[in-house]
């Protein structure tokens, strides 16, 4: 892998993270598209670590007092929001450690990949168009971390998307928008840290090269971006422009796939 694929993949994942539109499937589908030589899942999960950087530099306040409050002052809404978090993390870490092969090779088919791009597309905009919007951060408990985390759960299907169908979840469970996307944003920086976890061993000092380390800092760089774009533009808008992306990726990557194009 050269530098230039790295950036490219860095972009890729630090939009693609933290917007409904799947990072991990843009991962398996630039390169296949490109004509490039799949990285591998470790280094897909070095860009993740990246974007780990990006979610904790934005949120470093937050989970300063929600540390603090969850140890020491369980009863305050930070510290019930706290728990709320640790209690959401648990489906989808379990759930990602029992399919990891499967995530590796079943899943990272193209085809399938269309697919779920169209049906998240789909659940992404019935959620947003016929759900109401009354609670805050302040009103989630137990019942909507459990619902949330168990659908976190299925973000390891490279098209899901863990934003898009975290944020679906929240806006069935009442959450509005901006709401909905904080409490995935934050939701997944213990999933991602994880997952980084989990894969240091795969790590060896040759893959700690140029554009390994490029990668990573542009998934950092892109991410913060995108977590400061996304909680503006969801104040006032939509997700419709997302959906109508997955739609219309979703059925080329489908038309691509069944004409064996590539």
């Amino acid at each position: 892998m050269g530098v230039f694929e790295a950036i490219v993949l860095g972009i890729v994942q630090g939009v693609g993270e933290f917007l409904p539109i799947s990072s991990s499937a843009h991962l398996v589908l630039v390169p296949w598209l490109m004509g490039w030589q799949y990285a591998g899942l470790t280094f897909d999960v070095a860009l993740h670590m990246g974007t780990l950087l990006a979610v904790v530099a934005y949120f470093w306040r937050d989970w300063l007092i929600l540390l603090h409050d969850g140890v020491l002052r369980q009863k305050t809404i930070e510290g019930r929001l706290f728990w709320c978090l640790v209690v959401a993390t648990v489906p989808g870490a379990a759930i990602g450690y029992l399919l990891e092969e499967q995530a590796e090779t079943v899943f990272r088919e193209p085809l399938i990949i269309g697919v779920m791009l169209i049906v998240m597309g789909i659940i992404l905009y019935l959620a947003d168009s016929r759900s109401p919007a009354y609670k805050r951060l302040d009103d989630i408990g137990l019942g909507e971390s459990i619902w949330i985390g168990f659908s976190q759960a299925l973000a390891i299907i490279p098209g899901v998307s863990r934003s898009g169908i975290t944020m679906a979840v929240g806006r069935m469970a009442g959450l509005d928008r901006e709401t909905a996307a904080r409490f995935s944003f934050l939701m997944s920086t213990p999933i991602i840290f994880g997952a980084g976890i989990m894969q240091l061993p795969k790590l060896t000092p040759a893959d700690l090269d140029l554009p390994f380390l490029t990668g990573v800092i542009v998934s950092a760089v892109v991410g913060f971006l995108s977590i400061k774009f996304l909680l503006r533009f969801l104040t006032q808008h939509s997700f419709k422009i997302f959906i109508w992306y997955r739609m219309i990726l979703g059925l080329a990557v489908i038309f691509l796939a069944l004409a064996g194009g590539r």
